[in-house]
């Protein structure tokens, strides 16, 4: 006989007698049964319980190897931390401000962590939806490398569960386990949902034929059995898996902590994973988010598909978790938050390199800094007719580097690095034949791989767009309006359903930064925007950053910097507030020109590299107390030429 199922008022009444401490989901009638939902789990073959397990050693685990100022300070305060690395002390930092002290500093784990929100920053994605198919698993699993992505490199970075799910060969039926996924992504990675989507059915595993270059990569995962180690890892690491058995009252479920009904209505209906995004050992609970929609479970910040279930309820502590440490994200993750000479790669021990391109008289330098040891260091030389900065990035052409420059002989040259080979290949000359400024160059939403954009400045002011698809460059037209300096400007922004194309130059007429826009909802076509600063004689750099970005969904705030006067200002558009474009600081001496800027894994930091007038190179960075001073990357290379034309700077 089929179980029959709970009417809402009959558990409403059963939680009430039972003082279990929480409530039916208040959009379900009092006369309606209770829907179940779609499951998963299935324990594996001779599973062995947590109570079996040998614990790990978090000491070989959690290490300094964090770029997470607080998580830096966390491990520290608990002794994973030691010896001089402990001498490192990010509490000066204002991103740090005194009410966390206190938190950070003690030396016994935290009574509460919830990773939603941390510290003034939120951690995870929204709740999604498995709908209708039992891959529960792989939410559980891709929920965690998201989270450790955006906690270790300070980056949004949305996955598909689908691309774990049919990459393994799943049909919509078929049961797993966390650790069957985490071992898939061990040795796959995961993509994102633009590379192949999750699907709600069975469905051909078909991602696009650049999946290489846009997968997060995993090394490992750590099995958690105790009750404490996985509390001491959440506190100091990030969120973990979480399975349980599922019985029918909790698929009524509306908030407050979790504890299963007592009754012989209250039947099993199988197993269930998801993710622990924390815990309170105030209410003895495990703080998670489920995968069966916005529109089921409890409220937080306005959005339901969160739960607390109580401390061994429902078995959830009866198998292992899972935890994740060390994320590398790809270069479709980390697009938006780069630009002009300055990139952070994957590559490393630590997954945070700095690459770096310099011209040097009509050659091109590549230096790059050690994510470890923080020490620059000279690489490849290439090419033999650079006029002007190149602008560099990371692209899914299985990670490859590429960049774009100014020529001697007034066109665009195109350059990559083989990640396999280590070596700069000669991409090949193309653009106008009248070329004259710093080439603005991403890679963007359109096609698969994603087309190549660049757009520069021409001898007569116009801005030219060139783009690149499989079948090669083509001339995209010109923008509206003269301009005097391009730089390296060009971001793929997220406004509109296609994301629209952002650019800021200097007005040849004005001297402003102007901002341009390409409404990719409606043509594709340009439009010339807001103009603000005054006085600008050279290229500016800017990316869109994670500052105003909240969730995954919201636009981050533009970040620029331009050499104004010998300084460099900071400037950055509020698009959440609408309040437009803001100068938050100058910095710098004797500087020429901004060459680079990036957001990196550092605690949010932005990072800047500087051309100094007597021909220095030197990166410069802001933490949340401001602007500081780095090193000297390059001594008195030769001076990087500002491609400009005189006639149209002084009208």
């Amino acid at each position: 006989m089929p179980n029959k199922p709970l009417i809402a008022k009959d558990l409403a009444k059963l939680i009430s007698d039972q003082k279990a401490g929480w409530i039916v989901d208040d959009t379900i009638k009092d006369t309606d049964a209770i829907s179940e939902h779609t499951l998963g789990a299935e324990v594996p073959p001779k599973m062995p319980k947590a109570a079996d397990i040998k614990p790990v050693n978090l000491k070989t685990l959690i290490t300094s190897a964090t770029q997470n100022p607080f998580l830096f300070e966390r491990r520290k305060a608990l002794g994973f931390i030691t010896g001089d690395d402990a001498k490192t002390s990010y509490l000066d930092n204002a991103i740090i401000k005194p009410e966390m002290v206190a938190g950070l500093t003690a030396g016994t784990t935290s009574s509460a962590v919830d990773w939603r929100e941390r510290w003034g920053w939120r951690w995870v994605t929204l709740p999604k939806d498995q709908n209708g198919c039992e891959s529960c698993w792989s939410f559980g699993a891709t929920g965690v490398v998201e989270s450790m992505a955006r906690i270790q490199h300070c980056v949004w970075s949305v996955r598909s569960e689908g691309d774990v799910h049919d990459g393994m060969g799943a049909h919509c039926g078929d049961g797993g386990w966390p650790s069957n996924a985490l071992d898939w992504i061990k040795t796959n990675g995961i993509a994102d949902p633009d590379c192949y989507p999750y699907y709600h059915g069975d469905h051909a595993w078909t991602p696009t034929p650049d999946r290489n270059g846009r997968t997060v990569k995993i090394t490992d995962y750590s099995t958690l059995s105790t009750a404490a180690d996985q509390k001491t890892w959440i506190d100091t690491v990030g969120p973990i898996t979480l399975c349980f058995e599922v019985f029918h009252d909790f698929d009524g479920y509306g908030g407050g902590v979790y504890k299963k009904i007592n009754d012989p209505s209250n039947y099993s209906r199988g197993w269930h994973c998801v993710f622990a995004v924390g815990y309170d050992d105030v209410n003895q609970c495990w703080i998670c988010k489920n995968s069966w929609g916005q529109g089921w479970g409890e409220a937080w910040n306005g959005v339901k598909g969160y739960f607390r279930i109580g401390y061994g309820q429902a078995s959830c502590d009866l198998y292992a978790k899972y935890g994740v440490n060390d994320p590398n994200p790809d270069p479709w993750t980390k697009r938006r938050i780069h630009n002009g000479n300055l990139y952070e790669s994957g590559n490393g021990a630590l997954h945070r390199n700095f690459e770096m391109l310099i011209q040097s008289g009509t050659t091109v330098k590549h230096y790059w800094r050690d994510g470890g040891t923080n020490a620059w260091a000279a690489g490849p030389t290439f090419g033999n007719d650079a006029a002007g900065c190149p602008t560099l990035t990371g692209t899914t052409y299985n990670r490859n580097f590429e960049c774009v420059y100014l020529t001697t002989g007034n066109r665009l040259h195109h350059w990559w690095l083989d990640q396999n080979t280590g070596k700069w290949n000669d991409g090949g000359v193309f653009g106008p034949t009248n070329a004259a400024g710093i080439p603005a160059f991403i890679q963007s939403n359109y096609g698969a791989p994603g087309n190549f954009e660049v757009v520069v400045r021409r001898s007569d002011g116009l801005l030219n767009h060139w783009w690149r698809d499989g079948g090669g460059w083509h001339d995209g037209g010109t923008l509206p309006g003269l301009v005097s300096f391009s730089g390296a400007t060009l971001v793929q922004s997220q406004y509109g359903v296609q994301g629209n194309l952002e650019l800021v130059a200097v007005c040849a007429t004005t001297h402003q930064l102007q901002h341009f826009w390409r409404d990719d909802d409606h043509g594709n076509v340009w439009h010339a925007g807001v103009c603000f600063g005054a006085n600008v004689f050279s290229p500016p750099v800017m990316i869109e950053g994670q500052y105003g970005a909240t969730q995954e969904t919201n636009i981050g705030n533009f970040e620029l910097c331009v050499a104004v006067g010998g300084a460099a200002q900071h400037w950055w558009r509020d698009n959440v507030g609408g309040t437009g474009w803001h100068m938050s600081a100058t910095f710098g001496t004797n500087v020429k020109a901004v060459a680079g800027l990036i957001e990196s894994s550092y605690g949010f930091d932005l990072e800047c590299i500087l051309l100094l007038n007597d021909g220095s190179v030197q990166h410069w960075w802001r933490d949340g107390s401001g602007w500081h001073a780095g090193p000297i990357v390059a001594q008195a290379t030769a001076k990087a030429a500002i491609p400009v034309q005189p006639s149209l700077v002084h009208n």
